[in-house]
């Protein structure tokens, strides 16, 4: 942790007690220290209030009907789409498509590429980084297409190595889909300057943002990106609602996903004509509620600042970090000399990370457990499973400190020390 990390903490630039005010869950004095933040995040009033007027006083079908309640409900379904575009600096509303989560984005891209575009001898490259919605869908691509899937493996300092992204970008790379953050190991890969070179030969950038998006000022237009995908409910926005931004030729060019409701133009007998972008890619009713959800905590993370959030959850996370390190016997998978994201990956010597994270829950704190949907990534790290707690910008210097102390009360309940037992004693490590 350095000075301007140390600075950051004592002087956040905003008051953290009031932010937690916001929350109904922190303000309840909730017992449980919430530090599972990268699987999805507590809601401000805010968001809550907005949903709960529209439901109780606003609710209808947007986009299918005259009458002022669906008027006004379209309304405010565009509102969202071009507070979302402003949000991530699109050129256009036009290509912003709602749907449920950054999984399905992610999988209307893969689905439009495995069965019309790749075919046998071509390449999608992806990293050893993605988490599953990023990875599963382009297996589905190119085992329908008969394309190969190629991975770039990490290097020094848990960074994607440039040696290896250099020697597998190539003429046969049709798609390069990455995540712009990592959801385990706080890596951010280099983006901007991989999707330069892939560029350069042709080849289709896609960017998983879902970790990036709650955390960064995002400008689609100058990463480059042709897809950016994200969730609202990292964000501080309901479950359901997801974001899908594409370049307009390329959306243009992509057959609907699902068919039905307002996608259409006009339905002959035998065969159909289709919608303008945005509204070919949303078929059925749409989640008016989530869309404007999203827009109220898109409101909410800007009236703090996206530059205040991303400098004092990363100071936060540096912290977490460096104070868990100095309890000894603990590997922290997460990069030393790079600029890093809001979670800290970890295992404790001796001790499951299911156990960690039981016996954590028993003194009241929330972290993650698992292979977190990135096997291929554990595989890589030589583990098959490990805990994970990540922070958002409503948790506060005390909290992290009674993780500290849960992390001991772990290791006093397995009877454990501090140098006690290594990996080689711990197979599921």
């Amino acid at each position: 942790m350095n000075e301007q990390e140390k600075e950051i903490l004592r002087h956040p630039g905003f008051d953290v007690e009031a932010i937690r005010r916001d929350f109904p869950y922190l303000e309840d004095k909730n017992p449980v220290i919430y530090l599972d933040n990268a699987a999805t995040t507590q809601r401000p009033r805010q968001v809550l209030e907005r949903m709960d007027a529209f439901y109780r006083h606003e609710n209808a079908n947007p986009l299918r009907g005259n009458h002022r309640l669906s008027l006004y409900a379209t309304e405010a379904y565009e509102k969202a789409r071009e507070h979302v575009a402003a949000f991530i600096h699109a050129e256009s509303s036009e290509q912003i498509i709602f749907t449920r989560n950054a999984t399905e984005s992610l999988n209307l891209v893969a689905y439009y590429f495995g069965l019309n575009v790749l075919k046998p001898g071509d390449e999608v490259l992806i990293t050893r980084l993605e988490h599953h919605s990023n990875c599963v869908n382009w297996q589905f691509a190119c085992q329908r297409s008969g394309a190969t899937l190629r991975y770039i493996e990490l290097g020094e300092d848990y960074q994607l190595d440039p040696e290896d992204f250099a020697a597998k970008l190539s003429e046969k790379t049709k798609v390069l889909a990455i995540s712009a953050a990592s959801n385990v190991i706080a890596t951010l890969p280099p983006v901007k300057a991989m999707i330069e070179k892939a560029h350069a030969l042709g080849v289709v950038t896609v960017l998983d943002g879902a970790q990036y998006a709650p955390h960064t000022a995002t400008d689609v237009q100058d990463l480059g990106c042709d897809f950016f995908a994200f969730s609202g409910h990292k964000m501080g926005a309901p479950f359901g609602i997801g974001v899908l931004y594409g370049k307009r030729a390329l959306l243009e060019a992509m057959p609907p996903f699902l068919y039905g409701g307002e996608m259409i133009e006009y339905v002959e007998d035998a065969s159909s004509t289709f919608a303008e972008l945005p509204y070919k890619f949303e078929a059925g009713t749409m989640n008016v509620g989530g869309a404007i959800g999203l827009d109220a905590a898109i409101t909410y993370l800007e009236g703090i600042g996206l530059d205040k959030i991303e400098a004092y959850e990363k100071a936060l996370a540096s912290y977490l970090a460096e104070k868990l390190e100095a309890l000894g016997g603990v590997t922290i998978y997460r990069p030393r000399q790079h600029e890093t994201g809001t979670m800290v990956d970890f295992n404790l010597a001796g001790a499951h990370p299911h156990d960690v994270s039981t016996i954590m829950d028993a003194s009241d704190v929330a972290i993650r457990s698992g292979h977190h949907c990135t096997q291929p990534l554990h595989r890589g790290l030589h583990i098959s499973s490990s805990c994970r707690a990540s922070v958002a910008f409503y948790n506060t210097v005390e909290e992290v400190d009674a993780f500290l102390k849960s992390v001991e009360n772990v290791r006093s309940v397995l009877g454990l020390t501090a140098d006690a037992a290594s990996k080689e004693d711990a197979p599921w490590i």
